[in-house]
């Protein structure tokens, strides 16, 4: 699979990034850690070389099982993980590092992210400077080679900017939600700053695997994603018998074909979540993908059939 250089880094990243919210097992139903260990090895055969987790995905549980999936081709991969809200503290930033570094079984991190920003989900003020300062301090160290930020907007983005280089961006980003283009993307195009969409099948909802009548057990997170209910499922259901002919068209499934749309779009690239082997090799046909121009116009089309009667809220799910 090609590589793209991950901001200024000089990192290179492949455009399909395995993601590992799953393989935490917090929030997600019916995920075995040998099921995902082999999906994530599977992805590294297949070409995608970055992987991308964090210390809050069942309490360092994700980082562990990616060391386990990976730890003998350390040297070959890049390793993506965050620091969550509660730990933006100079010290606790520090000592979140250590952590993950241990449950990566690693003695650098390739990119180490601001999960969310700090106030988030009850936590602690913290200036952006001092946790800035902690990341700058670790980057000297060696213990991670370049800093990214998750969930912020651009105000955000640009004030975390002015303390250190940042080199990606990590928002919720599919063809069903595209509140980024309106808020950062510009931004990281100007300043070369990578964008890794999470969620970038809707959370499943663009492989068209979800029929009309579809319901999430409660402790599934997808319950609550505004996507799947209401007049923005049935905008969806519209949406998606749309976009089948056009994944005919290219032999390949509607998944597939949302994630070559997105990758194809200024500096984005999409972490693909995995909970088994045989999704993980299908994910990396989509890197290969190159759209016609007149079919990404008509893709983007479709999409703003369930994007247009959307809020305008950056949050994709109800939670209260």
């Amino acid at each position: 699979m090609e590589t793209r250089s991950l901001g200024t880094s000089g990192i290179q990243i492949t455009p399909i990034i395995t993601g590992t919210w799953q393989a935490g097992k917090s929030q997600w139903v019916g995920v075995e850690d040998a099921d995902t260990i082999k999906a994530i090895r599977a992805a590294f055969d297949a070409g995608i070389t970055t992987v991308d987790t964090a210390e809050v995905y069942g309490s360092g549980h994700s980082e562990r099982v990616v060391a386990e999936a990976l730890a003998d081709v350390r040297d070959q991969v890049v390793y993506a993980t965050k620091v969550f809200s509660n730990h933006l503290k100079y010290d606790q930033v520090l000592a979140a590092c250590e952590a993950s570094l241990k449950n990566l079984k690693t003695d650098r991190i390739d990119l180490y992210q601001i999960h969310w920003p700090s106030g988030s989900f009850k936590s602690d003020i913290v200036p952006i400077e001092e946790t800035m300062r902690a990341l700058n301090d670790l980057k000297a160290q060696g213990k991670i080679r370049a800093i990214g930020v998750s969930n912020f907007s651009q105000k955000q983005l640009e004030a975390a900017a002015q303390y250190g280089r940042i080199d990606s961006l990590q928002p919720p980003y599919s063809l069903f939600w595209r509140y980024v283009e309106q808020d950062a993307v510009p931004y990281c195009v100007e300043h070369k700053i990578s964008i890794i969409a999470y969620s970038p099948l809707a959370q499943g909802l663009l492989t068209g695997k979800f029929g009309p009548d579809h319901t999430f057990p409660p402790e599934d997170n997808r319950a609550k994603n505004k996507l799947f209910q209401g007049e923005n499922y049935k905008h969806a259901q519209t949406a998606l018998e749309k976009l089948r002919p056009i994944a005919d068209r290219y032999q390949t499934s509607l998944g597939n074909l949302a994630l070559a749309w997105l990758v194809a779009q200024p500096q984005a690239n999409a972490i693909v979540g995995v909970r088994n082997a045989e999704q993980a090799v299908e994910n990396a046909k989509a890197g290969a993908i190159k759209l016609t121009e007149a079919d990404r116009a008509e893709i983007d089309q479709i999409g703003r059939i369930v994007t247009d009667s959307l809020d305008d809220s950056p949050l994709m799910w109800n939670w209260g």
